[in-house]
């Protein structure tokens, strides 16, 4: 029977191929059970190393954080905002029309002058001896006439008796008019001379703040009544009560007092042209003045409307020059959008505030602003009262990219410091 077997066992081995294939297709199926087992012992391997690089990743791909609000919406008046700055009513140019030596200075730089208070003085004994010549021309022409007069009465008592001709009354006629004129011109010759006497003392034309004076003692003077010819600059007076605040309106703020005018007009309601300014380190509006002029074209290069304002300053406080704020009450109060001021942001001619959609994306938005109210901002118009409004974080908040939101308030009653962090929320409680 093991010779069977082994017979049996013998005649496959006496076949080489066969023997060969057998073999083969045993190592093939170990190969594909190994590489079985390596392919899931890798895929075992990148699970637990996925497992523990991911919050390696995830902290590297943290989405920056901002803080969010609603808009404010309180019942304010409307009403128009602007920077400004005074300017005088009144500004000369202090000249002399006659020339000479200046010989005298009676003023401190920088009083305060009524009106006719000699300022400046020229030396004026050249112009006393012409006025004096002129007074003693008019007096001979005047002695003159006095003789004229007499023989033309003579000359027309003779004549009604016959006893004189025509022709000598026609004479003494002639001569008579003659002393007249010659008088006539005698009298403008001294006042001609008179105003040149007067013009050697230089006089404040109005009451108000004289600068420094820019000549001194002894220098010569050139003058010229109508400045046909070059004049010295002796000084620079401006009046102080009242004075101007000169401010530009944007077209915007002008096409929303053109529409409160109107309104007013239609209704026959008196219109508010009572303004409030507050300069620079004041924070009310404690000074009132009074909107009387707005310029009958816009500045095409700036798209802003020349207005001014004509302010009381009996003590003299506000200065030429000086910049402050101005604000002009419109209509009733109605309600009011605000943001924080920091939150609208400049890009070129208009203004954005960067809001976040429901996913969490930053979305920017064209608003339209007004004038700020203790540190927000009034917003117009190209908001809703349901956005949420970025107030916090904007600098790592970009137009179109995910971020994450924590929640928070803004407050009417806590104005933002000039240097407020810009990231810091506005929180609070409404009123």
């Amino acid at each position: 029977m093991d010779t069977e077997l082994q017979q049996t066992d013998a005649k496959p081995l006496s076949r080489g191929g066969n023997s060969d294939t057998g073999r083969q297709r045993a190592l093939r199926r170990t190969a594909i059970a190994v590489g079985i087992l390596v392919a899931l012992a890798a895929v075992g391997w990148g699970f637990q190393q996925r497992g523990k690089t991911a919050p390696a990743a995830q902290q590297g791909t943290a989405l920056p954080e901002v803080t969010v609000a609603t808009p404010l919406v309180r019942d304010l008046e409307a009403r128009l905002g602007a920077l400004g700055q005074f300017s005088a009513v009144q500004r000369v140019e202090l000249r002399a029309q006659v020339g000479g030596p200046l010989v005298g200075i009676h003023f401190k730089d920088g009083d305060v002058v009524q009106k006719g208070a000699l300022l400046f003085t020229i030396e004026s004994r050249p112009y006393d001896i012409r006025l004096a010549q002129a007074r003693a021309q008019l007096e001979t022409a005047k002695a003159r006439l006095v003789l004229a007069e007499s023989e033309f009465q003579r000359a027309q008592a003779l004549e009604r008796t016959s006893a004189g001709s025509v022709q000598n009354l026609e004479q003494r006629t002639a001569d008579r008019q003659v002393a007249q004129a010659a008088v006539a011109e005698a009298r403008s010759a001294v006042d001609d001379a008179q105003f040149d006497v007067d013009r050697c003392r230089i006089v404040a034309p109005f009451t108000g703040r004289i600068g420094t004076h820019l000549v001194s003692i002894g220098n010569l003077i050139s003058g010229s009544r109508a400045a046909t010819s070059a004049t010295t600059l002796l000084a620079t007076l401006v009046s102080l009560d009242p004075i101007y605040f000169d401010f530009d309106i944007s077209e915007a703020d002008y096409q929303l007092l053109s529409t409160y005018r109107s309104k007013a007009a239609d209704k026959k309601v008196a219109l508010t042209n009572t303004v409030e300014i507050a300069l620079g380190t004041e924070r009310t509006y404690s000074r009132k003045g009074v909107l009387d002029f707005i310029n009958n074209v816009l500045d095409r290069s700036s798209g802003t409307i020349r207005a001014r304002a004509t302010v009381a300053n009996p003590d003299y406080r506000l200065t030429p020059g000086e910049f402050a704020r101005v604000r002009l009450a419109l209509d009733q109060p109605t309600a009011t959008m605000l943001v924080p001021d920091r939150a609208v942001l400049p890009d070129q001619s208009q203004f954005i505030v960067l809001t976040v959609t429901p996913d969490g994306t930053v979305a920017p938005k064209i608003v339209q602003v007004g004038d700020v109210r203790d540190g927000l901002r009034v917003i117009r118009g190209g908001l809703a009262a349901n956005d949420r409004v970025i107030i916090g974080g904007i600098p790592y908040a970009a137009p179109g990219a995910k971020v994450a939101v924590k929640t928070g308030e803004i407050r009417l009653d806590s104005p933002t410091p000039a240097n407020a962090d810009a990231n810091a929320p506005a929180t609070g409680s409404k009123r």
